[in-house]
């Protein structure tokens, strides 16, 4: 006769074996790609073990963050080699929490306030920007440089103001940026380095003689965990940091605001709960709920952080086939390197390829128009690079009209030739050698 326990692990067995079942009937199929077939710039690649994962989490039915999402803040640390990963609802989320933890009080002088400046650029994704903006912080942006299309480190200097107190920038698909250039000015300043990785996880870069992910070298580093990102819990971000009291800034804005880092469930982690001043509250007033920032509710689900635990088992292979692919587009497009920048690797960078950037050169005759639609027509789905130059949308509008809220510096002429050139193509691990063949030959015939 079985026991209770033995009952309960039966049926839960039973329960993912035929949700796997299922994966190999409904979504495990071979595709052959035939030219005309849709190419998309990224997706999510899976299998069986990702639905394993989330219908053993969902059998628990503790729909917040729990033993999964513990698991996988440990073990991503581990891979990215840092002391602290907390995980949060988003790549926007996490570039709001790394933002925030910054505004602390409890960091002193060090703080960033309003009005002080962070240097950052325009041609990327609007949610690295606008947590500054929401803060009442001001953006300086300066130009970025090809073929990497990542921040010009010769602009440093000229934004700097005495008001500056952080550099917050973006991996531009996955290429790191001159981290040796901008930690060195920061270090000099005194500045905060937010690095931005969500393009990016998996890129390294040498620094000071080691190979080091990219996210890690900053003061904090920031991931996406959207479909199309390196890899997925549909939803999902993480803030990663070796500072102890940088992550438990991140967390307290993360959670509500509270002054608190009891995990969900569990009490008294302080061990003096009912036994301190905080504020003009009454002495001995419930620790778990006291705050110390204005916070947020950014937490992600065990159902999400259970996903992430086996993607994050495949992530050395997604690097791999990221970077293979890209070099096959690179290779393939060789020849028409007198009409498209094709882009280029950071110096002592080690990139983990988000998309291919391609760059119509002047001169030449073509518009990215004609090329695009040439590719999209014939199902190669394309984008732009984000925002192109973020302060022409019209969420500057209001700023642009009375000249406030931000500052430019020089005349950001790159990233006005990427906003009116400039278009990427996939290199996601679902893509094949007979895909990646057939946009080569489309975009050589777009080019001839």
């Amino acid at each position: 006769m079985v026991d209770s326990d033995g009952q309960e692990k039966l049926l839960r067995q039973q329960a993912i074996d035929a949700a796997v079942r299922y994966y190999e009937f409904k979504h495990k199929k071979d595709r052959v790609f035939s030219p005309g077939d849709r190419i998309s710039y990224a997706g999510r690649v899976f299998d069986g073990r990702e639905i394993a994962s989330l219908i053993d989490s969902s059998l628990d039915f503790w729909l917040t963050t729990g033993r999964y999402a513990d698991r996988f803040e440990s073990e991503f640390a581990r891979f990215i080699g840092v002391q602290h990963c907390s995980l949060t609802n988003s790549g926007s989320s996490a570039n709001l929490l790394a933002f925030m933890a910054l505004t602390s009080p409890k960091l002193g002088e060090k703080r960033i306030k309003k009005g002080d400046e962070v240097i950052t650029v325009a041609a990327g994704f609007p949610t690295t920007i606008a947590p500054i903006i929401q803060f009442g912080a001001v953006p300086v942006f300066v130009d970025v440089s090809f073929p990497t299309y990542n921040i010009d480190c010769s602009q440093l200097e000229n934004a700097l103001s005495d008001k500056t107190r952080a550099v917050m920038v973006a991996h531009t698909l996955g290429n790191p940026f001159d981290l040796a250039a901008v930690k060195e000015f920061c270090d000099r300043n005194n500045l905060w380095l937010i690095e931005d990785n969500c393009d990016a996880l998996g890129s390294r870069y040498l620094h000071q003689g080691e190979w080091r992910y990219t996210g890690t070298i900053g003061d904090i580093g920031t991931s996406s965990f959207y479909p199309p990102h390196h890899m997925t819990m549909g939803e999902g971000g993480a803030v990663y940091t070796d500072d102890t009291v940088l992550k438990r800034l991140v967390e307290s804005f993360r959670d509500w605001g509270r002054d608190c880092w009891c995990p969900s469930g569990k009490d008294n982690t302080c061990s003096n709960r009912f036994g301190q001043q905080f504020g003009e509250l009454p002495y001995g007033y419930d620790h778990k709920y006291v705050y110390s920032h204005f916070g947020y509710n950014l937490k992600v689900t065990e159902m999400q952080a259970a996903i992430g635990c086996a993607q994050l088992e495949k992530l050395p292979d997604f690097i791999d086939a990221r970077k293979n692919n890209w070099r096959t587009l690179r290779d393939g497009l060789e020849e028409v390197a007198d009409r498209l920048i094709l882009p280029e690797p950071t110096e002592h960078s080690d990139p983990s390829w988000f998309g291919f950037l391609l760059t119509v050169r002047q001169g030449t005759g073509l518009g990215r128009g004609k090329i695009v639609d040439r590719l999209e027509n014939n199902g190669i789905q394309t984008r732009m690079l984000f925002a192109g130059n973020l302060i022409k949308h019209p969420c500057f509008d209001e700023m642009r009209k009375t000249g406030t809220g931000y500052r430019v510096v020089g005349d950001l002429a790159t990233t006005d030739r990427i906003m009116n050139d400039t278009f990427w193509v996939g290199v996601y691990p679902g893509m094949t050698e007979e895909m990646l063949s057939f946009m080569v030959d489309t975009i050589k015939g777009a080019c001839r």
